[in-house]
């Protein structure tokens, strides 16, 4: 069983509600067990358009899936949930596999762990809370160290 690290995030309706659902959705699936969902947190969107912040969480999971089908799995749930996949649009839900237990995955279709985690406060807010101390492969910083780097992005902790 792998241990897969997801991010979670909507900017368009009842976002808590959204990243909840989709966390949900994906708990349905008989192959993956979730364990942890971090608490929800307010974020300004980063590199798109909008005035509509975001509610982002980190959720943790077992799966014996590989990467690319827990991804057509999520793309599958987004799509369901109505995501708009244009760049730069509002989404209902936007899912992300931050890590894939200690794989490098780099292809087309799946870039593990997620290229852009260590430079975005949302991820790494919610990622130190659920794992502070787990290890990026490449870079071998803990969570709470790459948190403790990562400077911009006004995120607030809420509640569910």
């Amino acid at each position: 069983m792998a241990l897969v690290f997801i991010g979670l995030g909507s900017n368009l309706g009842d976002t808590k509600g959204h990243v909840r659902s989709s966390w949900q959705r994906l708990g349905n699936h008989v192959q993956i067990t979730l364990l942890a969902l971090s608490s929800p947190y307010q974020t300004a969107p980063v590199g798109m358009d909008s005035d509509n912040w975001f509610t982002n969480a980190v959720g943790v999971l077992q799966t014996d899936l590989s990467g690319h089908e827990l991804l057509a799995i999520m793309l599958g749930i987004e799509q369901e949930m109505g995501r708009d996949r244009s760049r730069g649009m509002d989404r209902t839900v936007d899912l992300d596999i931050l890590y894939y237990d200690d794989d490098i995955i780099s292809d087309t279709d799946l870039e593990v762990p997620h290229p852009q985690m260590n430079r975005r406060l949302f991820v790494l807010a919610p990622l130190a809370e659920v794992a502070p101390d787990h290890l990026h492969p490449l870079l071998q910083q803990s969570s709470l160290q790459l948190k403790r780097f990562c400077l911009g992005d006004d995120v607030q902790k809420g509640e569910w």
